[in-house]
């Protein structure tokens, strides 16, 4: 009977033993792994422009700056007429008028002026009509359009809408040249690249194509897309 007790206890002892060093040799694996980035990168067109056109028209009664401006506002639209930009696709987004009498600070016996202030927004898909009109907006000037450029961005703006299209190709892009370089690592270090342990698919810009200083993505209808991904592969 006591022979069978301690042969149950040494076994008993063996296999815990055995369990022990697993364990060790798991939590001693499960803490190498390295860390490796993925980059994609994708030339995209604008697929959207935004151009508000921003006049002013100025007159010494109410009456004559309102005649004044409204030659210009069709003069504005005129000129997208020729540029072949639907009327449809052009709204006006702002008015102000300005009197200059009510000005506190005007120095007395100053001439008083009426000034309107108007934007029209165009906004539409055909972004080759817009770049095109843009490069002869000084026929606007020519036509007797004062244009104004006192608040917001001057030019056209140019968007890409269509990000959710292309992020599960670029993210397949990004994991491939993140696993590659795993691979690679796991080679220099004569180990073996294990499973994934941790994924982050990163941030999407939208960048412009050409960066260099003061040049914003929204200004060229070309732009790059990238999306950095980081991923934890475990090593044996």
């Amino acid at each position: 009977m006591k022979f069978l007790v301690a042969l149950i206890l040494g076994v008993s002892m063996i296999f815990s033993a055995s369990l022990l060093k697993d364990g060790l040799t798991e939590m001693r694996t499960g803490d190498r792994y390295v860390t490796v980035k993925g980059v994609a990168e994708q030339e995209v067109t604008a697929d959207l422009a935004l151009w508000p056109i921003r006049f002013a028209a100025s007159g010494d009664t109410l009456d004559a700056a309102r005649e004044h401006a409204r030659k210009s506002r069709d003069g504005v639209m005129a000129f997208l007429k020729l540029q072949a930009i639907a009327d449809d696709a052009v709204e006006l987004q702002r008015l102000d008028v300005v009197d200059t009498g009510a000005n506190p600070y005007q120095p007395e016996g100053g001439t008083r002026k009426f000034i309107i202030n108007q934007v029209l927004m165009v906004r539409t898909d055909e972004v080759d009509k817009v770049r095109q009109a843009a490069q002869n907006v000084s026929d606007l000037v020519d036509s007797g359009v004062i244009l104004s450029s006192d608040y917001g961005p001057a030019g056209p703006t140019y968007l890409f809408t269509r990000l959710n299209d292309i992020k599960p190709d670029m993210i397949a892009q990004a994991t491939a040249a993140a696993r590659e370089s795993a691979q690679q690592f796991a080679r220099d270090a004569d180990a073996e690249l294990g499973g994934l342990r941790r994924a982050n698919q990163g941030v999407f810009q939208i960048l412009a194509r050409d960066q260099a200083p003061g040049v914003m993505a929204e200004q060229q209808p070309v732009k790059t897309v990238r999306v950095v991904s980081t991923f934890d592969y475990y090593l044996r």
